[in-house]
């Protein structure tokens, strides 16, 4: 499974990528804004300071929701440097427009979903991932990881290339879990994956260790 990193902040990302398992990087406006990134030149600029300093995929997303402005927008980000792939809306003037980037080349994550049917969807037009998003259907008392197997499933059924993004991940076991379902992908924020690092076991044991080594 491909580790993404969720973020607009250059040191997590530096952080992730020097511990050797980050493969891309997910990001939104409100990613950026949270970063104070604001104004469309910076945030472009933004963009391409991530891509400089992760070797994988980098979703950058549109703001436009009617398909001439998807497009437009579309067009300008995956301009902007060959890892950059359009983060598209699940709407339907997101769904035309995966069609349109699909045939023209252009890279889409078809984000927001929330249902199998969106998924599928999403696959048929060309989206080269699908972000379902675990963590808010877990909000509403609904089981996120089912979608995961949901989707997985009738991808498998019918050989979509299509990879599943799983988003909006909250903790250690919603990436195990995704794991174990088959998900192409987790983004997720740093602490989450740090969190993978950590065992009380594995700290008593070094503990053990380095007490045995002084007594030689």
């Amino acid at each position: 499974m491909k580790f993404f990193i969720d973020t607009a902040n250059l040191d997590q990302i530096r952080e992730a990528n020097e511990l050797g398992i980050l493969d891309g990087v997910t990001t939104n406006p409100s990613l950026m804004a949270k970063e104070g990134i604001t104004g469309q030149d910076r945030i472009l600029k933004h963009y391409v300071d991530i891509c400089e300093i992760v070797d994988g995929d980098v979703s950058a997303e549109v703001i436009a929701t009617d398909f001439d402005g998807i497009v437009a927008e579309g067009e300008k980000l995956s301009a902007l440097h060959e890892q950059i792939v359009v983060k598209v809306p699940m709407i339907r003037n997101g769904v035309k427009a995966l069609k349109y980037f699909s045939d023209k080349g252009i890279r889409t994550n078809c984000t927001l979903v929330f249902s199998p049917g969106q998924a599928l969807l999403a696959a048929k037009a060309g989206a080269d991932y699908v972000s379902p998003f675990i963590g808010r259907i877990d909000d509403i008392s609904t089981d996120g990881l089912l979608l995961i197997s949901e989707i997985r499933q009738i991808f498998d059924n019918y050989g979509f290339k299509t990879q599943i993004l799983a988003a909006s991940i909250r903790h250690t076991m919603h990436i195990i879990e995704c794991a174990k379902l088959g998900a192409d992908v987790a983004t997720c924020p740093l602490k989450p994956i740090l969190d993978l690092l950590r065992h009380p076991l594995t700290d008593i044991g070094l503990e053990k260790f380095l007490a045995d080594h002084k007594k030689q």
